[in-house]
This record gives C-alpha cells, structure tokens and sequence, in this order.
C-alpha cells in the first residue's frame, strides 16, 4: 500500500464546513505520487505515462479542517497495460472515502498504450489489494 499524509487547507472547505467533495479526486491522486514515479523517475511531463481512464468516489462520511487525512492507495488489478487502484481516505480512524481508478500505461509520443514493464509490474505486486486482509 502506498500511503500518503494530507493536511487540509482552509481554501478546501466549502458554505457548510466541510472539505468540499471536488477537493477528494485531488487528495487521491497526490496519494498516487510514488506509483506515477514508477513510471516516470523524474516525473517529467514530457514522456508521461499515466493516463487515467476512469475513476468512481464514493464519500462515506464527511471530512473536516483541522486533523490531517491518510490517503491509502493499494493496485487491484494488473493488466497489460493497464492497472486498477484502490483507494480509500481515512480521518480520525474513519474511512471518509472509498474510490477505484483505472489508469493506462501510454506513449505520448506513439499514441498508444504500451505493456507494463515487468519491473514495474514487479512493483506493482508488492502493493496488491486483497480484500479482507488490507482492513
């Protein structure tokens, strides 16, 4: 599991108090820093290579300014190309946010996909979601 520690900022609450649920896909993908260095070691723009495809949220309890947030990022699924995340965002010992996201390995520069390196694959493994055992 890569892990990730977020402190909310005043600017990500909204008219009732709580963080704003436009901020969430934000959070999650700066949980998914040291998964995108994998693919590119310097994360430079220039040859990136993971380009999202689709991602679901679901907000399970409302999150608050003041207390910092862990974002758990875990891989799901491995394909070819393509890997699935699960992601959950924890305040206070309370899943807030429960999300999966599915990501490509892509060439910029080629317009396609492109397979996972097995060393990154490798990786990858290390960090595998079993459902039961993560919780």
């Amino acid at each position: 599991m890569y892990q990730t520690i977020i402190e909310p900022r005043v600017s990500e609450t909204d008219g009732v108090g709580h963080i704003n649920n436009t901020t969430v896909p934000i959070w999650l993908e700066g949980g998914r820093n040291k998964l995108f260095s994998l693919f590119n070691p310097d994360l430079s723009f220039e040859n990136w290579k993971m380009i999202i495809l689709k991602t679901t949220v679901e907000y399970k309890q409302q999150i608050y300014f003041g207390t910092d947030v862990v974002v758990k990022c875990w891989v799901k699924r491995i394909g070819n190309s393509s890997l699935e995340l699960y992601e959950e965002i924890w305040q206070q010992d309370r899943m807030t946010v429960q999300a999966n996201t599915i990501y490509v390995n892509y060439n910029v520069h080629e317009n396609k996909s492109e397979n996972i390196p097995d060393d990154i694959r490798k990786e990858l493994e290390k960090h595998l979601y079993e459902e039961g055992l993560n919780e």
